[in-house]
C-alpha cells in the first residue's frame, strides 16, 4: 500500500458512481465536498451516492467561514488592465453591471487604495471608489472573475464574525451527514476551533484547521495543538502572505504539526496542469515528492478531479508520486522515528517504546486499538514504514482514522473491558478474521488496557500470528 493519503474534490466531474468507483480504485482515500460550490441538496445527493457506492467513505467537508468569494453570477465579467469592475454587497446583481460578493459588510470594511485579489491571487483590484454598497475598483491584472471565487484583502482586518449563520447551518447539515471532517477557512487561534467543537458537539465531526493567513502562521502552534488536522491552503496563503515564502512556511507548518502527532493536507495546485491535460509538469511532480518527504500525511487535488478532464489520471498519477517518495524515504531513512520521551507522560514514553520496538524487530504491521484515535494519532506520526490497522468500536471513528499516514480504519463491535486486557486479542482475532492479517505477519500491537480518562495508550505487545492462531486455537468461523 502506499501511505500518503489521497483527498479529492467531488464535483461536477466526478459526482457520479462510476467516476467515485475509480477515483477509489485509483487511490482517493477521503472524498471532500467544498461548500461554497452548489447548494446543500446537491451535496447531500452526493453524499447519499457515494455512500451507497462505499459505505466507508471518509468524508471532509469544507465550510467556507471567513472565506469571502463572489456569488453565482449569469455574467462572469471579462477585462482588461484599467478596466473599472463594480463589487458589491448588494445581492440583488449577478454580474452584468455589478459582482456581488458574500460578505455584507464588506463595502464598509474598505478604503480607497486598497488593493483586492481574487481567485487565488490571479487578478488584482485595486479600490478607487466606494459609495453605498458598491466598491469601485480599477483592475491591475487582465482576467475574467468567475463565480464563487474567493476574494481577499491582504493587511486588512475585515472584522468578520468567528462563527456565522452560515456556519451554523453547514455544521447542522454535517452533523445530520455523519461527516468525518468539517475543514475551517483562515483559522487564527485555539479559541476559533473551540468555538466551532462546541457546535459541533462531542459526537459531531472533527475539525480541519486552515492555516492561510499571517495570523494563522502566528498563532500555528496553538492552532496545530486545538485542531485534529491541519490543511495548507496555498492558494489563501500566497495571497494573504507572501507567495515567495510559500514553501517555507509549508516546511514550518510540517515540521510544527510532526511535534503534535497532528495529520497534515497539503492542497492547492499540486496536479494544477491536469485539469487540462493528460500529463503533469516536472515542477508539480517536484512539489507533492517534496511535500511527502517533509512530513505531509495527505494530499489533495480540487479542480483536477472536481471540474477536470482527467480526474481519474491525476489520482493515479498522485499515488505514484506519492509510492517513489515512500520507497525513496525508506531507503534513506529520511525521517528518523520520532521521541517524544521529553514529554513525562503515559502515551509520550508509550511512543519512544514503539519507536524502539520497531528499530529492533522487522514488525510487517501495527494494530492500534483505541477508543479516540490518539493512539492512531501518535503512531502514524512516528511514520513507520509498515502499514498501520486502527481498531475502534466506533464506525465515524473508523472512517475518520483513513485520514492518518498509511493507516486503516477498521470498525468492529467489541467492547472495552474496563477491568481486563481481553478486548485486546478480540479485535487482533478480528483482525485476522477478516484477512486484514495473516498467520507470517509480526505485529506490534498498540492498545489501551484498562481504559480511563489519563490512559490513551499505555500497552505493546508484539506477536507472530501464527503463535496466537495456535495457541489461542483461532478459527475463522467464530
Amino acid at each position: 500500500m502506499s501511505f500518503t493519503k489521497i483527498v479529492a474534490t467531488i464535483g461536477p466531474v466526478s459526482n457520479n458512481a462510476r467516476l467515485v468507483q475509480k477515483l477509489l480504485g485509483a487511490g482517493m482515500s477521503v472524498a471532500r465536498l467544498n461548500a461554497s460550490h452548489s447548494d446543500l441538496e446537491w451535496h447531500a445527493a452526493t453524499i447519499d451516492m457515494i455512500r451507497r457506492v462505499a459505505p466507508e467513505t471518509c468524508f471532509l467537508f469544507d465550510i467556507p467561514g471567513k472565506k469571502i468569494r463572489t456569488m453565482h453570477l449569469n455574467n462572469e465579467p471579462t477585462f482588461d488592465v484599467g478596466d473599472e469592475l463594480i463589487l458589491t454587497t448588494n445581492l440583488d446583481h449577478d454580474g452584468h453591471e455589478k459582482v456581488p460578493v458574500s460578505f455584507s459588510d464588506f463595502h464598509s470594511c474598505l478604503s480607497v487604495g486598497d488593493v483586492i485579489m481574487a481567485d487565488d491571487g490571479t487578478l488584482c483590484f485595486q479600490v478607487t471608489k466606494i459609495e453605498g454598497q458598491d466598491i469601485y475598483c480599477r483592475a491591475n491584472t487582465a482576467g475574467t472573475l468567475r463565480s464563487r471565487k474567493g476574494i481577499n484583502v491582504p493587511m486588512v482586518d475585515l472584522g468578520m464574525e468567528l462563527v456565522t449563520a452560515a456556519d451554523h447551518r453547514m455544521i447542522q447539515f454535517a452533523r445530520t451527514y455523519a461527516i468525518d471532517y468539517i475543514g475551517l477557512s483562515f483559522v487564527e487561534s485555539r479559541r476559533h476551533i473551540e468555538a466551532f467543537r462546541t457546535i459541533c458537539g462531542a459526537d459531531g465531526p472533527s475539525i480541519v484547521a486552515k492555516i492561510e493567513n499571517k495570523v494563522g502562521l502566528l498563532n500555528q502552534e496553538e492552532i496545530i495543538d486545538a485542531a485534529d488536522a491541519i490543511m495548507i491552503d496555498r492558494g489563501d496563503l500566497s495571497v494573504e502572505t507572501r507567495f515567495d515564502t510559500v514553501a517555507i512556511e509549508q516546511k514550518r507548518i510540517l515540521k510544527c504539526a510532526q511535534s503534535y502527532a497532528t495529520p497534515v493536507i497539503v492542497a492547492t495546485e499540486m496536479l494544477h496542469s491536469m485539469i487540462t491535460s493528460p500529463f503533469p509538469t516536472k515542477a508539480e511532480v517536484a512539489d507533492i515528492t517534496n511535500a511527502i518527504l517533509d512530513g505531509a500525511s495527505a494530499i489533495m487535488l480540487s479542480g483536477e478531479t472536481a471540474v477536470g478532464a482527467y480526474p481519474v489520471g491525476a489520482v493515479d498519477v498522485m499515488r505514484s508520486i506519492a509510492s517513489s517518495s515512500e520507497t525513496y524515504e525508506q531507503e534513506i531513512a529520511i525521517h528518523p522515528r520520532v521521541s517524544r520521551t521529553e514529554n513525562k507522560n503515559i502515551p509520550a514514553a508509550m511512543s519512544g517504546a514503539v519507536n524502539a520496538v520497531m528499530s529492533n524487530l522487522d514488525v510487517s504491521k501495527i494494530v492500534v486499538i483505541t477508543k479516540s484515535g490518539f493512539a492512531a494519532r501518535v503512531v502514524a506520526s512516528a511514520r513507520p514504514n509498515c502499514p498501520i490497522i486502527a481498531m475502534t468500536n466506533n464506525p465515524k471513528m473508523a472512517r475518520r482514522f483513513n485520514l492518518y499516514r498509511g493507516t486503516k480504519g477498521i470498525y468492529a463491535d467489541i467492547p472495552f473491558e474496563k477491568v481486563s486486557s481481553n478486548h485486546i486479542m478480540a479485535f487482533v482475532h478480528h483482525a485476522w478474521k477478516i484477512g486484514e492479517l495473516s498467520e507470517l505477519d509480526v505485529i506490534l500491537a498498540v492498545a489501551v488496557a484498562y481504559p480511563n480518562s489519563g490512559n490513551r495508550m499505555n500497552l505493546i505487545q508484539t506477536h507472530l500470528v501464527q503463535d496466537l492462531v495456535e495457541a489461542l486455537q483461532w478459527s475463522r468461523k467464530t
